[in-house]
């Protein structure tokens, strides 16, 4: 899906309204991530199962959006190719944004599981591809590399407020997620989806900035979109 930096979900005033706005009543926004298990190498798994984040080798995703006012479509592929980051054997996740038949943006993402159902992000590498040949790897990070921290993209067991670190790279990569929501019904291209997840990201990289994401049980990321409306995706197909 479109690739935006969301993350570091600061406790301004601002982030605040706009968090309580679309969060449960009497909740309040975290000042940090607040929830974040320990990294321990030792203590992951070989398969992706997270019901709101599974990543079954060999899945195929298709998702349909916009982005500035351009029309994309992005092809989420969970490919049989592994790389090792601290220590942790980690899935890579293709995904390609494509306009008509000019290329967007192409980006490997590494995901890994441990022993309670925690997916942890551990990096990407990213390129944007510009007029005139132009390509803009910004957004790339690795875990353990110039600093990244590795971070998670779902918990094992997601609760209102939840607060999580996705990733971290000062200056590069520096998003944190909020569970706003654990019940309800979403109607997507691909269908009508039960049981969602809702999660209100946004990024101290871009302040101001906030977007939502809506997880499927079995499928991931169902829809996502930037609350300014500038951006939206939306799960059209699923195989594999």
């Amino acid at each position: 899906m479109f690739k935006k930096a969301i993350a570091g979900l600061a406790a301004v005033a601002l982030g605040g309204m706009i968090a309580m706005s679309i969060a449960p009543a009497g909740a309040t926004p975290p000042s940090r991530a607040t929830d974040q298990p320990v990294f321990d190498p030792g203590n992951f798994v070989s398969v992706i199962d997270n019901p709101y984040f599974p990543l079954p080798v060999g899945r195929v995703l298709v998702y349909s959006g916009y982005r500035d006012g351009v029309t994309q479509t992005d092809t989420v592929t969970v490919t049989n190719q592994t790389k090792v980051i601290l220590g942790v054997t980690a899935t890579v996740v293709s995904d390609v944004a494509m306009h008509g038949g000019t290329l967007l943006e192409q980006t490997s993402d590494w995901y890994a599981q441990d022993r309670d159902g925690n997916v942890w992000y551990l990096g990407e590498d990213t390129k944007a591809y510009g007029p005139h040949g132009k390509i803009d790897t910004s957004g790339s990070w690795e875990a353990g590399v110039n600093g990244a921290i590795p971070g998670l993209i779902m918990e094992g067991h997601p609760a209102i407020p939840d607060a999580y670190r996705q990733e971290l790279l000062t200056g590069q990569a520096e998003d944190t997620a909020w569970i706003v929501g654990t019940t309800g019904t979403v109607k997507v291209a691909y269908g009508n989806v039960r049981n969602i997840l809702t999660t209100l990201e946004a990024t101290r990289i871009e302040p101001g900035i906030y977007d939502t994401k809506i997880y499927g049980p079995g499928l991931g990321i169902v829809q996502e979109k930037s609350l300014d409306g500038t951006e939206f995706a939306e799960l059209v197909s699923v195989t594999g």
